[in-house]
């Protein structure tokens, strides 16, 4: 059986994600099923032809994702995952046979997560080196994101409406004073052009950013979602070896380091976000119970943790 399988990647067909998404078609030729891969280098435009029955796969990021399954979707909570340990205990569990029922939605299934790695903010003026920094400062956010939009607001910030497609260039060329985004984005996307010559990137995970493969269940074999899943899990060090490379290839002068006891209290204040999201309905209760609880496993010294 062919079937399409569409692919967000900023960069086109010649980026790291659509590189990675090729391995996965010997693999669906042994089951019979041809891949057709399209690359798209709009998210908004991936994910309505996906809704639209155009694509019968689809690669998205997991905030994209959340319009297609809210547990999988709450994934990239912010400051619900801290570090590499935490996300490779969560992508264990959910790569089980067990996990299956959290990753199906209706007619979508999640048929696999990778790691995007910890997301950072980029701000093209060092001076800006604590909350009290960000009042009234431009940063470009992802304006279909609701928690974002949030967290900008909650810190007193100017919420600047982007998208993936242009948040960079508005970053690069001064439009906005920050913008958020993991490592691998660094270099692709050119956001050294804004950082440099005065600026640079607060090494603090406000969240950290998956890929989501998710599929239209009617149009593939019972098995493939897990398939895919046990394919992913097989590659997590290669996806892994990726992001450092990526977080190793920003200059060490580049980087901004929160003080610790700074760290603490932005660790809180992500907490209470994220707790009014959950309230709101945003995020998913049991994907933000089961991170809480991944979190307490990896360091019971946590102020939550005795919660």
């Amino acid at each position: 059986m062919e079937r399409s399988f569409c692919v967000f990647d900023p960069v086109g067909a010649n980026g790291p994600l659509f590189a990675i998404t090729k391995t996965f078609r010997p693999v669906a030729l042994k089951e019979g099923i041809k891949l057709d891969l399209r690359a798209y280098t709009d998210e908004k435009v991936a994910a309505e032809d996906f809704k639209a029955g155009q694509c019968d796969a689809v690669l998205l990021t997991g905030t994209r994702a959340r319009e297609f399954n809210k547990f999988t979707g709450t994934l990239e909570a912010m400051g619900a995952v801290p570090g590499e340990e935490e996300m490779r205990l969560l992508y264990n569990t959910l790569s089980q046979e067990k996990a299956r029922p959290f990753l199906i939605d209706g007619d979508y299934e999640v048929a696999g997560v990778f790691p995007g790695g910890a997301v950072y903010l980029h701000t093209r003026d060092r001076a800006i080196d604590s909350v009290e920094e960000l009042q009234g400062k431009r940063i470009a956010t992802l304006d279909f994101d609701t928690a974002s939009v949030r967290m900008v607001r909650h810190v007193g910030a100017s919420v600047v409406g982007s998208n993936s497609a242009n948040f960079a260039g508005k970053f690069n060329n001064g439009s906005v004073d920050l913008a958020y985004a993991p490592a691998v984005a660094y270099s692709p996307l050119e956001l050294y052009k804004g950082v440099t010559p005065n600026g640079g990137v607060f090494k603090y995970a406000l969240a950290y950013m998956n890929f989501q493969v998710i599929i239209h269940r009617d149009r593939f074999p019972d098995d493939a979602g897990q398939m895919v899943r046990d394919q992913a899990i097989k590659r997590i060090d290669e996806a892994y070896d990726i992001i450092a490379e990526a977080e190793a290839g920003i200059p060490d002068d580049v980087w901004m380091h929160p003080p610790q006891e700074d760290v603490a209290e932005y660790d809180k204040m992500l907490r209470k976000v994220r707790l009014s999201l959950l309230e709101d309905g945003v995020y998913d209760e049991r994907a933000i119970s089961l991170m809480k609880a991944i979190r307490c496993r990896v360091d019971g010294s946590r102020s939550e943790c005795a919660s």
